[in-house]
């Protein structure tokens, strides 16, 4: 237990900064979910779509230090190759 105050007003703090970073965290997997179900459905323009709509999601949350800029960068390129190859 915290004993001092800025120790018991950090807590406070992490715990709504948990929350805010949890629900960031997960609107970025449920864009990266809706590209996958869409590329398992066969369809490319859903496709193209849900790609366009998670590519600034992805990458906001990497601004918000969600996850790391590379694996942003990653999950954007496979997922784009993904659709292009669908075309094939």
């Amino acid at each position: 237990m915290a004993h001092h105050k800025s120790a018991r007003k950090r807590i406070r703090r992490n715990g709504r900064r948990q929350a805010i970073n949890m629900a960031r965290r997960s609107r970025v997997r449920t864009h990266l979910r809706k590209v996958e179900e869409a590329i398992s459905g066969g369809d490319q323009e859903a496709a193209r779509a849900a790609l366009r709509a998670a590519e600034p999601e992805v990458m906001r949350g990497v601004k918000a230090g969600i996850i790391k800029k590379n694996t942003g960068s990653r999950k954007i390129s496979r997922l784009s190759a993904r659709v292009k190859a669908m075309n094939a």
